[in-house]
């Protein structure tokens, strides 16, 4: 089962992605429609919405006046959080009753108008954000939805602001255009990476990745910061440190376009334990379970005899979005291999000589033919064997600890 999480501004056009999800045989969950559902007449969240605002806002049949509640409910943030106090748990329980409910196999977008504000962002394998800018998304709501321009711009000031949705968005769907435009953006989605995305969720193949070189791109640690608020969400206690790591955690440094994570455990059985987490939140297990060793200058690899000798064991998740290839090692707190992969990222961003020495054996790698067959790493092991040595002898030097 793969769950997307789908919002936007208040006339951004979230509707129009939603229905095209849901003609292309996605199970649309509607935060809106479940928000009206749980606040009809007899039921618990209708009444306790008169306790906290009085019977104003009701009509004289007993049905919401929403206007009346909106008009009381989004004129001071102490109102608007008692409003959301009432109706998100209600909402939430009855998105937990319909998801229960789909086949494994379903794609489910849960359309939630207040995503971003909620924070529910890292629950989700995918977050898509609709976006228009705010004085289209102003003309929207007075022109089909009969609100004031004082109404629509105080709904729009209450929602989540343009900086904090680009933080969460795994995709970003630009609305300026036609009704169409946005159609036709959101069917190219769901054909080019959502049902891939599922697809390799239900195989447990991990997304396909280029071993091709490619220039820094400034947006690397952004994206990393979506990843890790995800797998923080997904591990919970059991993790007790998620870092971003490889050689996208460098200001600068070319790198393949695969993001690199470090989610550090107690021990290996608790790697194991991650594997239903971590499918839920999109990442596969694959079959790697070491590191390439390396020998350890202060000879601290005879600590771990007592679980197999190997300091260098670990257990491989991958990202099964073909939209963000992702790899995640998850490694014994302690073990070489743990310490290594935070050391290599310190040891980079503090010595550009060795930074540039770095890049120009990635780009020799990379340039060989067999640099494409999966061989990469292997090929740069050479130089990681001296690098090792060196990277602890400027760690002992400095004082670095991870």
């Amino acid at each position: 089962m793969l769950r997307i999480g789908l919002t936007g501004g208040i006339g951004a056009g979230k509707s129009t992605v939603s229905a095209t999800f849901s003609d292309l045989g996605g199970i649309v969950i509607d935060g809106d429609v479940i928000a009206r559902e749980v606040v009809e007449p007899g039921t618990p969240g209708l009444a306790s919405l008169v306790d906290a605002f009085g019977e104003a806002i009701l009509l004289p049949d007993g049905a919401l006046n929403r206007p009346a509640l909106a008009a009381i409910a989004f004129s001071d943030e102490e109102k608007r959080a008692t409003l959301n106090g009432i109706v998100h748990p209600l909402v939430a329980h009855r998105r937990s009753e319909l998801i229960d409910a789909a086949d494994e196999e379903a794609v489910i977008v849960e359309d939630i108008p207040l995503l971003v504000e909620s924070q529910m962002a890292p629950m989700f394998p995918l977050v898509v954000i609709v976006h228009a800018d705010e004085e289209v998304r102003v003309k929207r709501l007075i022109e089909y939805r009969h609100f004031t321009e004082e109404d629509a711009r105080a709904r729009i000031a209450a929602q989540a602001g343009e900086e904090q949705r680009r933080a969460v968005a795994d995709v970003w769907l630009d609305n300026s255009g036609s009704a169409g435009e946005l159609v036709e953006k959101a069917r190219a989605l769901w054909h080019e990476r959502i049902q891939p995305f599922a697809r390799n969720l239900e195989a447990g193949t991990p997304a396909k990745s280029e071993a091709r070189l490619v220039p820094s791109d400034p947006s690397w640690p952004a994206q990393a910061q979506r990843i890790l608020a995800r797998l923080r969400t997904a591990c919970g206690h059991r993790a007790s440190r998620i870092d971003h790591i490889g050689s996208t955690a460098v200001p600068g440094l070319d790198a393949k376009d695969v993001i690199d994570v470090q989610v550090t455990v107690a021990s290996l059985e608790v790697a194991d334990g991650l594997a239903d987490a971590l499918l839920g939140a999109g990442y596969v297990r694959t079959p790697v379970t070491t590191d390439i060793s390396k020998p350890d200058p202060r000879s601290t690899v005879a600590e771990f005899d007592h679980e197999g000798g190997d300091g260098w064991l670990k257990r491989l998740y991958c990202s099964a979005d073909p939209g963000r290839p992702t790899n995640v090692h998850v490694r014994v707190d302690g073990r070489p291999g743990q310490q290594f992969a935070l050391l290599f990222v310190a040891w980079l961003n503090a010595n550009p000589a060795v930074r540039a020495e770095y890049l120009d054996v990635k780009r020799r790698v990379a340039a060989q033919e067999h640099a494409m067959t999966g061989a990469y790493a292997e090929a740069k092991e050479p130089w990681f064997l001296d690098a090792y040595r060196r990277a602890w002898e400027w760690a002992d030097t400095t004082g670095w600890r991870p």
